[in-house]
C-alpha cells in the first residue's frame, strides 16, 4: 500500500487508524507463514480495484457487488462498472439536501452502500470507460481538493448574502464536479449498441427493488426498518434490523447459493490484517454475543469504518471459519487485495449487509412480512 494511503486515506466516517493500516503490511509475511486457507465456496467477482485517496469504499464495494450480481445474470466476468458515475450523482443529491438543511448535513467523501441502489434507481449506470473519472491530471483517484472545493462552495451558498438562493447555484456546483470527474453521459455508445445510462443498468437485470439490507442492534425492535444512526449515512437510508445469529444466517445461506454480499464493517481494530481476527474470543473458543457487539457500538469502539465484498467461506488450518473478503486498495497485501475476516470479527464489527432477496431464507423473510 502506497505511503500516501496510510497516511490520509479516509474511509467513510473517518480516519482509518494508521496502526491499523500499518498491520496489514506488517503481518503479511507472518499471516502467509501462520495461516493455510482452504476455500469452502467462492463465488464470481470481478478484478481488485483501487480506490485510492479517497473516501469511497461505499461505491467500490457496492459496484463489485452489483458486478457480481450482473455476472450471475450472465454478464462477462471483465465487467467493470463506473464508480464515478456513482460517486458524481451522489455528490449533487447531497449538495441540495445540504442546502436545503442550512449546512446541517454531514458532507464528506463517505456515504451509505444504499447511495448506490438509490443511484441506480434514480439514474443507472455506465461502464467505467464510459466516465473513468479522471478529469484533473491524475492516472488515480485522489479526491482530497474535489472534496473541499466542493465543500466550500457549498458553505459559500449557505452563507446566502443576496438572501435569496440564485437559479445558478446547483449549476456551479455540478461544473466543479464536471471539471473533476467528467460530465454525466446521457447517452453513450458500448459494444456498438447504443444506451443511456438506465437502460444499460436494465440490460444488466440489476434493479434496486432486488437487494436488501439487514443490521443488527437491540436499540431499535428487530424485524423491522432502522436508519442506521451514523453521519455518513445522509440520505438515510433504512436497513432491517434482525438478531445477530440470523445476520450471519443470511450471509451464509447467500454464500452457499451463489450470491455475494456487500459489507460494511469497522477495519480500525488492532487485530485488523491481511487476516481479521478477534484474538481473545478465538483463543478461547468464546463467541461475540448480541450484548458484546452492542456495547461496542454504544461505545463507539465500532462504527461504519469501511465498506468491502464478501464473496466467500474459507476454512483454516485449524477448521476455524474465515468470510473470503474483497477489498478495494488495489493488489496490495499477502491476498492480492483481498483479506480473510474471522466469522468473530464479522460479528463483533458488522454494521450492515447488503444481499440479493433472493439470498435470503425464506423463514427470515416471512419475519419482515415478506
Amino acid at each position: 500500500m502506497k505511503l500516501a494511503k496510510n497516511i490520509s486515506l479516509l474511509i467513510l466516517a473517518g480516519a482509518v487508524s494508521i496502526s491499523a493500516m500499518a498491520q496489514s503490511g506488517t503481518k503479511s509475511k507472518e499471516q502467509q507463514k501462520e495461516y493455510h486457507f482452504t476455500t469452502v465456496k467462492a463465488n464470481p467477482v470481478t478484478e481488485v480495484k483501487d480506490q485510492n485517496e479517497t473516501g469511497t469504499c461505499w461505491c467500490f464495494s457496492t459496484i463489485s457487488f452489483l458486478e457480481s450480481e450482473a455476472i450471475k445474470k450472465g454478464a462477462p466476468m471483465d465487467i467493470d462498472l463506473s464508480e464515478m458515475f456513482v460517486v458524481s450523482k451522489s455528490y449533487t443529491e447531497r449538495a441540495i439536501k445540504y442546502i436545503r438543511l442550512d449546512g446541517s448535513l454531514h458532507f464528506e467523501a463517505g456515504s451509505d452502500v444504499g447511495d448506490v441502489l438509490e443511484v441506480l434507481e434514480s439514474d443507472g449506470l455506465v461502464p467505467n470507460s464510459v466516465m473513468p473519472g479522471l478529469n484533473y491530471g491524475e492516472t488515480e483517484h485522489i479526491h482530497w481538493e474535489l472534496t473541499e472545493g466542493l465543500k466550500g462552495y457549498l458553505q459559500a451558498i449557505v452563507k446566502n448574502p443576496n438572501r435569496k438562493l440564485s437559479t445558478a447555484w446547483l449549476n456551479g456546483f455540478n461544473n466543479i464536479l464536471k471539471a473533476y470527474l467528467g460530465e454525466m453521459p446521457q447517452k453513450f455508445t458500448y459494444n456498438g449498441k447504443e444506451y443511456t445510462p438506465k437502460s444499460y443498468a436494465e440490460s444488466l437485470g440489476l434493479n434496486k427493488n432486488d437487494f436488501i439490507s439487514f443490521t443488527s442492534f437491540t436499540h431499535h425492535p428487530f424485524y423491522d426498518k432502522m436508519v442506521i444512526d451514523v453521519p455518513d449515512n445522509w440520505r438515510w437510508t433504512k436497513s432491517y434490523n434482525i438478531p445477530l445469529d440470523e445476520m450471519l444466517e443470511i450471509m451464509d445461506y447467500a454464500i452457499e447459493n451463489g450470491y455475494t454480499v456487500g459489507w460494511v464493517a469497522d477495519m480500525s481494530e488492532k487485530s485488523w490484517g491481511d487476516v481479521a481476527t478477534i484474538p481473545d474470543f478465538e483463543a478461547n473458543d468464546k463467541q461475540i454475543t448480541q450484548e458484546i457487539r452492542q456495547i461496542a457500538y454504544d461505545n463507539k469502539e465500532t462504527t461504519d469504518d469501511h465498506a468491502m465484498h464478501v464473496y466467500g467461506i474459507s476454512k483454516d488450518q485449524n477448521g476455524t471459519k474465515y468470510y473470503m473478503v474483497k477489498n478495494s486498495f488495489g493488489n496490495t497485501g499477502a491476498y492480492n487485495g483481498h483479506n480473510y475476516a474471522s466469522e468473530s470479527y464479522v460479528r463483533y464489527k458488522t454494521m450492515n449487509i447488503l444481499v440479493n432477496i433472493a439470498a435470503v431464507p425464506a423463514h427470515i423473510l416471512k419475519k419482515l412480512g415478506m
